[in-house]
């Protein structure tokens, strides 16, 4: 979305009679969108057919950062028992009809303008997959795209593409039926696939963890997947090795509860899989955060996720919640969107439906991007897109009851479905919005997520907090202020010059938050009305 589209989708308002009289406000809403979309887009779904569950996920739109409207999963088993007999379970096929059946009317009652339906490895090794194929096309009247175990890692390898900031290493995708691995960060992204989904595995070792581990360590023996350079990232994708990581996310205490780049050094990592394996998983600390249905598969998951890290010598492990169909989704997307920042997009939107001016916040990042240069205030390509996206994300909170507006920008960004962002960059935005509401005094108590951002993301954070407290009092969150407001540096130091013009907005709040900030910066600001 380019920054004048987003003005215009924000412009539309809908009026509500004051009488709040139900049939009148139906009738103010009809044909209209709730403003909590964004208008310009149609929704888009992708149904997934895996060995172990069937999902589909509803987005907003086809675009960079797309935001899920709806999403079902049912976990059917289509994999289970397959090694054996070489077919699905008739009555893991009728559910999933079932399933799907379901997901085409939430379609069509949703708007969709377009279903994608994606099979995987239960579907293609299965005697009865072509016929389980021609009925659900059937049902959807669309085709099913079945993959091979080749593109499953390809549109993998996209997910990670599309979810993480210049990623660099080997992605894992394990599902019910088969384990993909790809490389990212490298021009080739074709893979290899294994028989070492979850269900698979299971059924394969006949439910003996031992056997598993060694069914596991002799397929992975077989893997000729390479490290494209020295980074040794691996990107874990998948429901139990999502689960795996919630639990040792929980386990540890971690202090937030986002699953996508989570990120855990492999020898710690490898550790605790041996945990999950040699014990009870119902004992281990954190356990209530996982869904009972996916307890189970844990063991072998944590069997395979170890084999793999241990022959591939990965340093650190990050988890991802996008894959296979955000990736297809993305490698959909024409070049000129693919290439945009999926960060960034998504705080814009955001500004779009929060803001109280999203040229405003436009307009905050430009003006705090020419103030950190001059106060010599030097930022890595990371800082800067963290900068910016904050400054999009500053006035998401104004509608919060002035006492809550802190803890409600916090708890919005640091939960947020961001992607594109590591959590000491998910720290970096909540603290520069929580502070820019609670204040910059040395007795304000950090917040928890604190913990994951060094000293020098607090720092940024804290200045960038001072630039908004300042700035907003000068704007009142409207267009055109800041960009005539100047800091300088002479031999003389450093100067805000403010015009004469806008003089009169000069005060003892400003001159005070104007003080904080020099505070922050280190440095002495002088006000200059010229």
């Amino acid at each position: 979305m380019t920054l004048q589209s987003g003005l215009q989708e924000s412009k539309a308002v809908i009026a509500c009679p004051t009488n709040h009289n139900i049939g009148d406000l139906m009738n103010g809403l009809k044909a209209e969108k709730a403003q909590g979309r964004l208008r310009a887009r149609q929704p888009v779904a992708v149904i997934d057919i895996g060995s172990n569950s069937v999902r589909q996920v509803i987005y907003e739109g086809m675009t960079r950062a797309p935001a899920v409207l709806f999403n079902e999963k049912v976990l059917c088993g289509l994999g289970r028992g397959l090694a054996n007999s070489g077919r699905m379970d008739d009555g893991a096929v009728e559910r999933s009809f079932k399933a799907i059946r379901r997901f085409r009317a939430l379609s069509r009652q949703l708007g969709v303008s377009q279903t994608f339906i994606l099979a995987t490895a239960a579907t293609r090794d299965a005697e009865n997959g072509k016929e389980f194929v021609k009925t659900i096309e059937e049902i959807c009247g669309s085709n099913v795209e079945v993959l091979t175990g080749k593109m499953e890692a390809h549109h993998t390898a996209n997910g990670i593409i599309s979810g993480f900031h210049n990623p660099d290493g080997i992605v894992g995708d394990i599902g019910g039926g088969s384990l993909e691995l790809a490389v990212v960060g490298a021009t080739n992204t074709d893979g290899q696939t294994f028989p070492l989904g979850g269900l698979q595995l299971r059924d394969l070792s006949n439910g003996n963890l031992e056997k598993a581990r060694n069914i596991a360590a002799e397929q992975i023996r077989k893997c000729k997947i390479k490290w494209h350079n020295g980074a040794r990232n691996f990107y874990a994708v998948g429901g139990t090795w999502r689960s795996l990581a919630k639990l040792h996310l929980n386990h540890n205490d971690y202090p937030l509860q986002v699953i996508h780049h989570y990120q855990v050094r492999s020898g710690e990592f490898v550790n605790f899989c041996d945990e999950v394996i040699n014990g009870d998983v119902e004992d281990i600390a954190g356990i209530s955060s996982v869904s009972k249905n996916r307890r189970s598969l844990l063991p072998y998951g944590a069997i395979v996720l170890a084999e793999t890290l241990k022959h591939l010598d990965a340093k650190q492990v990050l988890l991802s919640s996008l894959g296979i169909r955000e990736g297809y989704l993305y490698s959909r997307l024409k070049k000129h969107e693919r290439e945009k920042d999926v960060l960034l997009e998504a705080a814009w939107d955001l500004a779009i439906l929060r803001a109280r001016s999203p040229a405003h916040s436009a307009e905050l990042a430009d003006w705090t991007g020419k103030a950190f240069k001059t106060l010599e205030i030097g930022e890595t390509e990371e800082e800067r897109r963290y900068r910016i996206a904050a400054c999009y994300l500053a006035d998401i909170g104004w509608r919060a009851h002035p006492d809550y507006r802190a803890t409600q920008s916090l708890g919005i960004i640091s939960n947020a479905g961001f992607v594109g962002l590591s959590h000491e960059g998910r720290a970096y935005l909540s603290m520069a919005n929580f502070y820019r509401y609670q204040g910059l005094r040395q007795n304000v108590k950090a917040p928890a997520i604190a913990k994951l951002a060094g000293r020098r993301a607090t720092f940024l954070a804290r200045l960038l907090a001072g630039f908004f407290r300042l700035g907003y009092l000068y704007s009142g969150s409207t267009p055109g202020i800041l960009k005539q407001i100047e800091f300088v540096k002479n031999q003389n130091g450093y100067f805000m010059n403010l015009p004469a013009e806008i003089g009169d907005l000069s005060g003892e709040r400003p001159d005070l938050r104007l003080r904080q900030l020099a505070r922050e910066a280190g440095a002495q600001i002088t006000l200059q009305i010229i």
